[in-house]
């Protein structure tokens, strides 16, 4: 089997999944229906997130998306449901994307340049919960 780099593995992804710049986003959210979804870890989550947001970090995704694995989410057991999915930058989003659309969730898209691209756009985000 060849070897790849992060990198390499994030290319292969987007070539494989369809990917929106944060302006679509935008548009997307204004669907009742759509599915938020931020793969950042918890921590990451707790300094800003889109709101609505359901954090499910990267490491655990296709486990709590397989209801034979997990019931946390039933809401997201429907897999013909919208779904944007982001990240800090973009790339764990896009190989999210690409293990959500293996789980059998074909309406799913990752958000070109993550939260950052979001927050730098001077598009509405929650503000860090501080403890």
């Amino acid at each position: 089997m060849k070897t790849l780099t992060a990198k390499q593995m994030v290319e292969n992804a987007k070539q494989h999944i369809q990917e929106v710049d944060v302006y679509a986003v935008q548009k997307m959210l204004e669907d009742p229906n759509i599915i938020i979804i931020d793969v950042r870890e918890p921590i990451e989550f707790s300094t800003g997130h889109i709101a609505g947001a359901t954090n499910i970090p990267r490491g655990v995704l296709e486990f709590k998306l397989d209801p034979e694995s997990s019931s946390d989410y039933p809401h997201l057991q429907n897999k013909d449901i919208p779904m944007v999915v982001y990240c800090r930058s973009g790339a764990r989003s896009a190989l999210a994307v690409q293990s959500i659309q293996l789980l059998g969730y074909h309406r799913a898209v990752s958000m070109i340049g993550g939260i950052e691209k979001w927050k730098t756009s001077n598009l509405p985000y929650t503000e860090p919960q501080l403890n």
